[in-house]
């Protein structure tokens, strides 16, 4: 009830800015042009089907063509990931000198040297381990950094009043390639291992496509950094937004980890109810993001990211409460309760970045994505085990255990994260294209 409170009252550190007006919900040919154009549009798309050919079975592919078994393929992928983190500070001061459509190539070609890397370590003398642990590292490398080098992209080029629609149609679209991706990988796997290597050629070749697509566009930011300025606005408050985002970021693991061991552990029901959950959120993702993240922009974007925290717990406590139902009622339950969740994911990826963007100067906006997007990985590595262990101790200790973190997420980002500023404040506008969303307001 406090938090529900907070969201119908301003904050007292800070005077809330007031909601802007409802905005329409722009047309495809608007939203193209606002996402990067119709090159970009497509090198997404071919970038993210790649991904989905790939990503979903390269533990899969670590087990039956590198011959690592399974706590040896998890733990390499572990390995090699956690280490790709290290490159994102790297990466936001690279944005920040300017680099635009530069960083989301980089980040698309790194990772054809991560599947070429995959391809020869069952050729190599000796156990593949140590080349399975690199091509690990690279494709790390390249899913870590392409988030905040693509919202660079978008906030340079797109209109202020258009960019959280561009940047949700972005991840609309990946959501549908990946999908797509998977679907194509899962019927193909049945090739056995021949089939696994065609489809990681096939990925590398989609990365390649895609990087050959970006790098023409040769967008950059027109004012880079300059040493020794720093121009962040709020910046003890974008640090409590990367440390609440950690809870947060659990909820993208609680769809593949926690709900499938949840429902077949637990509850013990067929395999079938988890990939139904999955498939049925892709779809309300791909349909409803642009549409929920419009809806959204009436509000401000630190409320409706802490309301989003919010909905995201109650849907942990339906996720407990419908278990208590038993049997098939209590998978039917699970199943309701993720349209819940699924809400709840769509409110965060829509207003988390969108903060950031507004909240931060354009000139430093690399170093703010970069960080943020660092927490969420290091979220992202960490939940498996965390979630895991919680359900290993039962159900309550599970869902009950995210609700709360979440909560108190949500609280401190109320409380404690960088509002967007409006005309008039004491720092000048920065030129049209490089204006933050709530600047243009």
């Amino acid at each position: 009830m406090t938090i529900m409170r907070q969201l119908a009252a301003p904050s007292s550190s800070s005077p809330t800015p007031s909601p802007s007006p409802p905005s329409e919900r722009p047309a495809l040919g608007v939203l193209v042009r606002a996402s990067g154009g119709p090159r970009y549009a497509v090198a997404l798309a071919v970038d993210s089907l790649g991904s989905g050919l790939l990503r979903p079975f390269l533990l899969l592919y670590g087990i039956q063509v590198c011959h690592l078994g399974v706590v040896r393929s998890g733990t390499a992928m572990s390995v090699g990931m956690l280490a790709g983190l290290s490159v994102l500070p790297f990466a936001g001061r690279w944005i920040d000198r300017g680099a635009r459509t530069a960083a989301v190539a980089a980040a698309m070609l790194v990772r054809v040297l991560g599947v070429l890397v995959l391809l020869a370590a069952p050729l190599l003398g000796g156990s593949p381990l140590w080349g399975f642990i690199v091509a690990a590292l690279f494709l790390g490398i390249g899913n870590q950094c392409w988030p905040p080098a693509h919202a660079a992209v978008v906030t340079t080029l797109a209109e202020p009043r258009y960019r959280d629609a561009a940047l949700a149609a972005g991840r609309s679209l990946r959501n549908a390639g990946m999908g797509a991706g998977a679907l194509i990988a899962t019927v193909s796997t049945a090739g056995g291992t021949g089939a696994l290597r065609t489809l990681a050629g096939v990925t590398a070749l989609g990365y390649l496509v895609a990087a050959a697509l970006v790098l023409p566009m040769r967008v950059r930011a027109q004012q880079p950094i300059r040493r020794g300025v720093s121009r962040v606005r709020g910046g003890g408050g974008l640090k409590v937004l990367d440390v609440a985002n950690l809870p947060y970021a659990f909820c993208f693991n609680v769809l593949e980890v926690a709900l499938p061991a949840f429902l077949v552990v637990r509850l013990h029901v067929a395999p079938a109810w988890s990939a139904g959950i999955f498939v049925g959120n892709t779809v309300l993702v791909v349909a409803t993001q642009i549409a929920v993240v419009m809806w959204m922009s009436r509000f401000a974007r630190r409320s409706s990211l802490a309301m989003s925290g919010l909905v995201l717990a109650v849907s942990y406590l339906g996720f407990w409460a419908a278990g208590s139902l038993g049997g098939w009622g209590a998978a039917a339950g699970v199943a309701a309760v993720s349209v819940l969740y699924t809400a709840g994911e769509i409110m965060y990826t829509g207003s988390a970045t969108a903060l950031i963007v507004a909240s931060t100067a354009p000139d430093r906006i690399g170093a703010a994505l970069s960080r943020f997007q660092l927490s969420s990985g290091i979220g992202l590595a960490a939940s498996p085990a965390l979630l895991t262990a919680l359900l290993a101790q039962g159900s309550g200790a599970l869902w009950v255990s995210l609700a709360l973190a979440t909560l108190l997420a949500a609280a401190a980002v109320l409380r404690w994260a960088p509002s967007e500023r409006r005309p008039g404040g004491e720092r000048p506008s920065p030129p049209a294209e490089d204006r933050s969303p709530a600047e243009d307001r």
